[in-house]
């Protein structure tokens, strides 16, 4: 499992992490929170930069991504 990057942010109302990449993604990646015994695996079915949907990020950019569990600051992400 390569990092793709790390969460910056979590809003907890909402359910998006804010993710700065080390990676690309694309919409239908799966990604993996955290690690394999704490962590929990998400595929990508929504994203946004700046506020708008994209189909895709590349390294350098912080994008929210829609989550169905909570995680925190800090938490590595993987490509699952």
């Amino acid at each position: 499992m390569a990092q793709v990057g790390k969460v910056t942010h979590y809003y907890d109302k909402l359910g998006v992490a804010i993710i700065k990449l080390t990676k690309s993604v694309k919409l239908g990646d799966a990604l993996r929170f955290g690690d394999e015994e704490n962590g929990f695996k998400q595929e990508v079915s929504s994203m946004q930069l700046n506020h708008a949907p994209v189909p895709s990020a590349k390294k350098g950019d912080e994008i929210g991504v829609k989550v169905d569990k909570k995680t925190k600051e800090g938490t590595p992400v993987s490509s699952a």
